[in-house]
């Protein structure tokens, strides 16, 4: 796949061809237009780093615009979060477009298209006009409004303006071909009534521009030369194409269309994700387990790993579902290389270490990135008690279990080597703490006398941790496609996608740790500080990603589909 990207994709290929043969005069711009009803998530990352890419790479420049034409639906938190999401992603935008700046533009062009008798103003209930537009196999009829001269049309669409009609009474339609095999070319409408106020115009209109007319309009209006969109908007380009050659506009983008991401294990739609929210399935938008890019930042995604897992997947006409491991994967291979190494005990187990000199506390040096000295290291301390994790013994171990058992030794990693002498158990029978004894000839982790033992575990000095609470995120669905066939895809919401672990004992190092900080808690996976959550003494930390795919052993345990032969006739019992 990475080889494929080396050569280039589609699009480039297109934009390319166009520089070379001086279309546009040579010049690339593009632009991320989302609309502000909403959070970001990791599928328009795909769009924001395709279209800020193409420009860089064509010397060209990509505009931020929000396509803010529904004031129902548009908030500034989401213009807000829009933003910023942008800016953290790493791409950078001059004073960021807005389609309502170009409002007085748009009802311009609207009146130019009545003048020119390509639009009407329909006076059709809503169900009245789903029955006169017909389906995809009968074609449609035309509104009995739809010869209105253009002095009539010009007067109701004035009147639409000033606010003498209500919602869903009368709506401005272009006048192209009710018989038109594309639904999207019939009769569409271009303005509808919405007494909303809107975030930035306020009470300022009361009738807006619907999106297929705001979009090319504006595109054209900013000088873009190539439109980039997701597929499902492929069946809209020819009406694209119709208002911009119909009317008279600056220029005529070019609209190409990509398949959008789908990743498994998730959802991607915004009224999926909403429903999730609503329901109180989830915390809030930027719930951990969320793809949204506010949710992946708070986890502890970086930047740079979505870049990479966006460059890798690359862009096709063709949809497929990406692998959640492969982006995890990006991820890992990025935290593996910046993120420095701590220790933390999330399910500690109390060692006594008996012949451990009482009252002493020694400095033991450890690194803070075993492959990179110029991350430089830190200092730990040690004392007589200990915590390790629980699973980290076993009262009656099996032969290849490498950790502690009664008469087992094993290094404390950058300690000593410790040997289990004794359990001891609580009422119920369980192991509430180890007695150990330690070999103070085995500093650093290893031994004089060239002994081996197999297992190396983590630990924190009892006397000398921070407590902490730690979010343990998964997978938010337990099936790879939750929308698969007719199922409900709450049904598929998997139970084990947060476990809250409130006793844990983390190195003291870090008390001092920032949210924008991933650390390797060693052995055990990837954490951030929690920043909405952690209060002072009260620290709350987030599992960004395991060290390995454990969903992928378990695909592996999971015997495989049987494919349907499709040489194989079937046959009927007679």
């Amino acid at each position: 796949m990475e080889e494929e990207n080396k050569k280039g994709h589609f699009i480039e290929s297109i934009i390319k061809e166009d520089v070379e043969n001086n279309k546009n005069n040579g010049q690339v711009t593009t632009r991320f237009p989302p609309e502000p009803n909403g959070y970001l998530h990791i599928g328009h990352a795909k769009s924001i780093c395709l279209n800020f890419n193409i420009a860089k790479q064509f010397n060209g420049t990509c505009y931020l615009r929000f396509d803010d034409s529904n004031p129902a639906k548009e908030k500034q938190i989401y213009i807000d979060s829009i933003k910023e999401s942008v800016n953290w992603l790493g791409f950078d935008f001059k004073t960021p477009f807005f389609a309502s700046d170009y409002f007085d533009d748009l009802h311009g062009f609207a009146v130019q298209l009545i003048r020119r008798g390509k639009a009407y103003v329909c006076s059709l209930s809503p169900e009245e006009m789903r029955e006169y537009r017909g389906t995809l196999t009968e074609k449609g009829k035309d509104s009995p409004f739809r010869d209105r001269s253009v002095e009539e049309n010009l007067d109701l669409f004035n009147r639409m303006k000033s606010g003498e009609f209500k919602e869903g009474e009368v709506t401005l339609r272009a006048k192209i071909d009710m018989g038109s095999p594309n639904i999207n070319l019939r009769d569409p409408i271009i303005y509808r009534v919405k007494k909303a106020t809107h975030p930035r115009t306020g009470d300022e209109w009361c009738i807006y521009p619907m999106y297929d007319f705001t979009h090319c309009l504006s595109d054209s209006l900013e000088g873009i030369t190539h439109s980039l969109c997701s597929l499902e908007f492929e069946d809209h380009r020819p009406l694209y194409d119709w208002v911009l050659d119909t009317l008279e506009t600056p220029c005529h983008p070019q609209q190409i269309e990509f398949a959008r991401m789908n990743i498994n294990y998730t959802v991607l739609s915004k009224r999926k994700l909403q429903m999730l929210v609503d329901q109180n399935q989830v915390e809030s938008w930027d719930d951990p387990r969320l793809p949204t890019l506010e949710g992946m930042r708070r986890r502890g995604y970086t930047p740079e790993a979505i870049r990479n897992f966006c460059n890798i997947i690359g862009v096709s006409k063709k949809d497929s579902r990406i692998d959640m491991g492969l982006l995890e994967s990006c991820l890992r291979d990025d935290l593996n290389e910046k993120a420095p190494r701590v220790m933390g005990v999330l399910n500690p187990l109390k060692v006594t270490i008996e012949n451990y000199p009482e009252g002493q506390t020694e400095n033991l040096t450890a690194m803070n990135h075993p492959q990179k000295e110029e991350m430089g290291k830190r200092s730990i301390s040690f004392s007589k008690e200990i915590y390790v994790e629980q699973d980290d013994f076993m009262e009656d171990p099996p032969r290849k279990f490498f950790r502690l058992g009664l008469g087992r030794e094993v290094r404390l990693r950058y300690a000593y080597f410790v040997t289990c002498k004794e359990i001891i158990k609580n009422d119920a029978g369980e192991v509430i703490e180890l007695i150990c004894t330690y070999d103070p000839k085995t500093k650093g982790g290893n031994a004089p006398d060239g002994r081996k033992v197999k297992g190396t575990i983590h630990w924190v000095n009892a006397d000398n941790c921070m407590d902490a609470e730690v979010r343990l995120y998964d997978r938010l669905f337990k099936d790879e496609n939750p929308e698969q066939g007719n199922q409900d895809f709450m049904e598929n919401l998997n139970p084990d996608s947060l476990k809250i672990l409130t006793n844990c004992k983390l190195e003291k190092s870090l008390e001092t740790a920032d949210a924008e900080t991933i650390y390797q808690f060693e052995r055990l996976g990837y954490f951030c500080q929690d920043s909405p959550d952690t209060k002072p003494g009260k620290p709350v930390f987030n599992r960004t990603v395991t060290l390995r795919d454990a969903w992928a052993k378990m695909a592996k345990k999971q015997p495989p589909r049987k494919q349907p032969n499709p040489n194989k006739k079937n046959k009927k019992k007679g």
